[in-house]
């Protein structure tokens, strides 16, 4: 991998660069997500992205300068860092840019002086879903564990219309140290 690196705010008005980051996210949500929400919904936009950029959360894997990866990663209020829209080409599966995304997430957040990671996973609530099933087994060998379930309806009201199925958050935590 050529290197992970948190985008400039700059980086929100390259229009091309914003629209490759919008599409990863997208088809690996699609997948990870099938059957999950209504037909035609997506992850996100070009919108939010650009936003996400803008602020200064959008983190990014590059190999030979091809965009590989990408994750949100944002603070919290107490101490609590956050990661999300966590996505790897899929034609790059297996080879740890999802784990070097995550470390590059978790060391960040310990060197500002937070003392906690987080991130929700988005379940169905009455059917399992494969790639949920995966990625719950994956964050937990990783050193996440579940402190408490929500409703979509908690913390995205907007979204709850676009579900196609019940659907619960599971939010994780692990502690963080600064080595």
């Amino acid at each position: 991998m050529s290197g992970i690196g948190r985008l400039p705010a700059s980086a929100a008005e390259d229009a091309g660069l914003i629209a490759s980051v919008t599409d990863l996210i997208n088809r690996v949500y699609k997948v990870a997500e099938d059957g999950m929400w209504l037909d035609g919904a997506a992850r996100t936009n070009v919108a939010e992205v650009a936003g996400l950029a803008r602020a200064g959360e959008i983190v990014v894997a590059r190999t030979d300068g091809q965009l590989v990866g990408c994750v949100r990663v944002q603070q919290l209020d107490g101490g609590v860092g956050e990661f999300g829209m966590l996505a790897a080409d899929p034609d790059r599966r297996g080879a740890g840019i999802g784990r070097d995304l995550v470390r590059f997430a978790e060391h960040g957040c310990a060197r500002a002086g937070l003392h906690t990671m987080q991130l929700e996973l988005l379940v169905p609530r009455e059917w399992t879903h494969p790639a949920k099933e995966f990625l719950a087994g994956w964050y937990h060998r990783i050193g996440y564990r579940i402190v408490r379930r929500g409703t979509i309806d908690e913390a995205y009201p907007h979204l709850a219309p676009q579900l196609g199925t019940p659907c619960d958050f599971v939010i994780y935590h692990k502690p963080l140290s600064d080595s």
